[in-house]
């Protein structure tokens, strides 16, 4: 049956996926090492790590493996916009090419983005949607924006952004906020621990210009609330709840402005329930799997087995 490889190496995970049309998704990922206290990485340290984990995540996931690889597939930036580019792409890039290389092999190259929009199709069960345009979140560390998905005949579909954040993204202000509390990088799912122990009532606070949205305010808010004595649980809580009322009130603004369409959200930040739940009731929206949240190569693998199916396709035709 035919198989994809799929390799991500995105700020924070090194990771690789094998899509069997078959049997399913079979993905290996791991976090870049953070010290404690940190807030992140430079640039140079990811690639450094990036290079060093991601030949023992190749050997966990082809280990055991007896199929034939048709085609591989790649995040080679993190959006599909001009002069979109972050080094620690490069080093999945490289190998992949390698491989493709030694293989002769077809390979294909998307965004980190789209990975992302694809994983989260994928796990919710709803690739159908690529057929027609929906309004996509891509909520992370690294990203906040809102995009219009639109079918493409080359890469299955193309994301037009349609909001964005104009400061801190979603995933950097809970980062921020969780090393305040002294929990360690990254923060998400430790502070979301903090906010469902809270058994008392907050109230989410959102800024908007248009559509966009801005969340360096929420930082300062937090870290207030946090100076006059409010808990570490009352805090956790009042930072997602202000992340979950910017991202309603940006949906809700779109949806006026663009009409009405189906809602996808992805992105690591998205796999925090307390937000999910409550953006589910809202719009009926379509959420990935935790597991397919978070930064993964599963997205990339599913896009290579669905580029190449076209692709072969169209060359039969040709013959």
């Amino acid at each position: 049956m035919p198989c994809f490889l799929g390799i991500d190496t995105s700020n924070y995970t090194t990771s690789a996926a094998v899509y069997d049309t078959q049997l399913g998704m079979k993905q290996v990922k791991k976090l870049l090492p953070v010290k404690s206290g940190e807030c992140g990485l430079r640039q140079s340290d990811a690639v450094f790590h990036h290079t060093r984990q991601l030949p023992d995540i190749l050997e966990e996931l082809l280990d055991g493996f007896d199929g034939k690889i048709t085609a591989i597939g790649v995040s080679s930036k993190p959006r599909d916009a001009e002069g979109s580019y972050m080094p620690c792409f490069t080093v999945g890039l490289s190998a992949a090419r390698a491989i493709a290389a030694a293989m002769k092999l077809p390979l294909y190259t998307f965004s980190h983005q789209s990975g992302h929009i694809a994983a989260a199709a994928f796990s919710a069960g709803c690739t159908e949607l690529f057929n027609s345009r929906f309004l996509a979140f891509h909520v992370s560390g690294g990203t906040t924006e809102a995009v219009i998905v639109s079918p493409d005949e080359k890469k299955l579909f193309k994301a037009d952004i349609a909001a964005k954040t104009l400061d801190l993204n979603a995933g950097q202000l809970i980062d921020r906020v969780g090393v305040m509390l002294g929990l360690d990088f990254p923060c998400g799912i430790q502070l979301e621990k903090f906010a469902v122990s809270y058994s008392g009532r907050v109230k989410g606070r959102a800024t908007l210009k248009g559509c966009d949205c801005c969340l360096s305010g929420i930082e300062n808010i937090c870290r207030n609330a946090f100076d006059r004595g409010a808990s570490k649980e009352e805090t956790a809580a009042l930072c997602l709840a202000c992340v979950e009322k910017t991202l309603s009130d940006m949906c809700t603004a779109l949806l006026n402005k663009l009409g009405d369409m189906p809602v996808l959200f992805a992105g690591g930040v998205m796999s925090d329930k307390l937000i999910r739940d409550s953006l589910s009731k809202k719009f009926n929206a379509y959420f990935a799997e935790p597991v397919f949240s978070a930064d993964n190569a599963a997205g990339t693998a599913f896009l290579c087995s669905a580029v190449h199916s076209v692709n072969s396709a169209f060359s039969d035709k040709k013959l």
